[in-house]
């Protein structure tokens, strides 16, 4: 039996009233979360953010599109993330990176480790995450963190802690992904060629990266919720899709030397480019054929009629 298709987007830095105005639209069209980037650029600071969606909102559950973990302690964003669950009633989603941008790290001083260190950090900060949520004192003794007799308060609404989210391109961080979280995120390798690698957007690259997951997860695979969202290329409703795929195809050409087709990018899991009926048929496609049923679409208007039709057919 399928999943049931869930739906999150993101709201970018406006004023109270249009900050307002976004989250009750959200809502109204059926998207399950609204979500935050955590990069120190001009953008809403996630956890802030969050709270205001919690207030503002009786349904959408909150979380970030995800934390850069080298940004705060796990001890201290626990106690943030704590807070946020208990005054959400139990609306929080923990998402969690090992962090990215480079020119964001040299912004403000802090060392850009090699990716298997910020990886081995994100281990051991999920580990300490949840030992937080544990509702009683613990300790943790490990490379990068150590912990004595900590009492995680307060006590949030979700038990044993709220769905955790975690997501890469790369193996290792998908298989422990697939151990760890209970929302895997799919996503394109940041590295080679030069800005990227676009064979990683591709169909069949997914089916690798599930394949990854599926071989890690064992008995747990079918209870793990697959992700995906749109990324190098911003999302976009039109009934003229073959330009506009075409000229993504040569960009990437003409930038890496990978020669994708115009079909592997249409069909790409993190390409949105076509009718409402096209991009509604992908959707449904990738999740009877992939097993993806979580989206993250990008702003709340960018792909809000497609949302909005799925949604209404999930509950017809």
């Amino acid at each position: 039996m399928s999943k049931r298709l869930r739906f999150m987007a993101s709201i970018d830095v406006v004023d109270r009233r249009t900050f307002v105005d976004t989250v009750r639209r959200a809502e109204a069209i059926g998207f399950d979360a609204l979500v935050f980037p955590d990069h120190i650029v001009d953008q809403l600071a996630p956890v802030p953010a969050m709270a205001a969606v919690a207030a503002l909102s009786d349904r959408l559950r909150v979380g970030a599109f995800v934390m850069n973990n080298d940004l705060r302690h796990p001890a201290v964003l626990g106690h943030d993330l704590a807070t946020l669950d208990l005054l959400s009633d139990g609306r929080l989603d923990v998402a969690m990176g090992a962090g990215w941008n480079l020119r964001e790290y040299r912004a403000i001083g802090m060392e850009f480790e090699p990716a298997g260190t910020r990886v081995d950090r994100l281990i051991e900060a999920v580990a300490v995450l949840k030992g937080y949520f544990g509702g009683e004192p613990f300790s943790f003794d490990g490379r990068f963190y150590r912990i004595t007799e900590l009492e995680g308060l307060p006590i949030g609404v979700q038990r044993p802690h709220p769905p955790f989210m975690i997501g890469g391109g790369g193996k290792r961080l998908l298989q422990f992904a697939a151990r760890e979280a209970q929302i895997v995120g799919l996503a394109p390798r940041a590295g080679r060629p030069p800005r990227g690698d676009p064979w990683s957007l591709t169909w069949e690259a997914t089916v690798e990266k599930i394949g990854w997951v599926r071989e890690a997860a064992g008995d747990r695979f079918d209870t793990l919720e697959l992700n995906a969202y749109p990324s190098r290329v911003s999302p976009e409703i039109t009934d003229r899709a073959g330009p506009a795929l075409r000229r993504i195809a040569d960009e990437m050409r003409s930038r890496t030397g990978v020669d994708l087709s115009e079909e592997q990018v249409r069909r790409s899991p993190h390409i949105y480019i076509g009718s409402v009926d096209s991009l509604t048929e992908k959707i449904l496609e990738m999740r009877d054929e992939l097993g993806i049923s979580s989206f993250m679409t990008g702003s709340v208007d960018e792909l809000a009629p497609v949302v909005e039709r799925l949604v209404q057919r999930e509950v017809a």
